[in-house]
């Protein structure tokens, strides 16, 4: 099936939705998540309050970016079925992780680790955009379980995919907190793939029943 190319209209809402959100994670880092409106949050944005809850129902969700767990979940579901879920799944966070802020011009680049940086301080300093991302999290091991194409009749598999995709996840979070408070200054994908590798490397070591080493996941080298 041909993947649909956004219209004109996909692509102004797009632009919208991410002029909104350079502007709310502008001023929530400025000022703090609480002390700023979403009244406030339309005026920096040049639009009305109804327009910022169209593109965003909640003031939580000026917060949350959609885009890495759509990334993770195609290549999750692009990567070889035969490999172990971890090395799966593993691969997909560092792969995911380079393209999210190692793609475009340098300027480009700058600016989107940026933005990913005070998003991220945004979620673990605030309470309620802490609750919010539990939320997200879960979603996303959800989305991931359902691109690894398991048989859902067959439990013990869908069991062990989940516990391999949350125990990943984890792996990920701890590099995304150290990331965060080392400013982004080692590059998130080689944070990834360290927390990763602390975790499973003899996994991730090669194909399938091979053991021994601690290679980095796929996507690292």
């Amino acid at each position: 099936m041909t993947e649909r190319k956004p219209t004109l209209r996909d692509q102004q809402r797009a632009a919208t939705r991410r002029v909104i959100q350079a502007h709310a994670v502008r001023l929530f880092t400025d000022r703090g998540y609480d002390t700023v409106t979403v009244a406030e949050v339309a005026e920096a944005a040049g639009v009305s309050a109804m327009t910022v809850y169209r593109h965003f129902p909640t003031k939580e969700d000026l917060v949350l970016v959609d885009r890495p767990a759509l990334l993770i979940a195609e290549k999750v579901a692009a990567s070889p079925p035969g490999l172990p879920v971890v090395r799966r799944v593993a691969g997909a966070l560092v792969e995911a992780a380079g393209v999210l802020t190692g793609g475009g011009e340098e300027g480009g680049r700058a600016a989107d680790e940026r933005f990913l940086l005070d998003c991220l301080r945004l979620m673990i300093a605030t309470p309620a955009l802490r609750a919010r991302h539990l939320d997200s999290q879960y979603a996303l091991q959800q989305a991931v379980v359902e691109a690894l194409g398991h048989d859902a009749a067959d439990q013990d598999a869908a069991f062990g995919a989940r516990a391999a995709t949350g125990a990943c996840l984890a792996a990920m979070h701890t590099a995304l907190t150290q990331w965060a408070e080392d400013d982004g200054r080692t590059a998130l994908p080689a944070l990834i793939a360290r927390a990763l590798t602390a975790s499973f490397g003899d996994v991730l070591a090669g194909g399938p029943g091979e053991g021994g080493g601690h290679a980095a996941p796929p996507g690292t080298g």
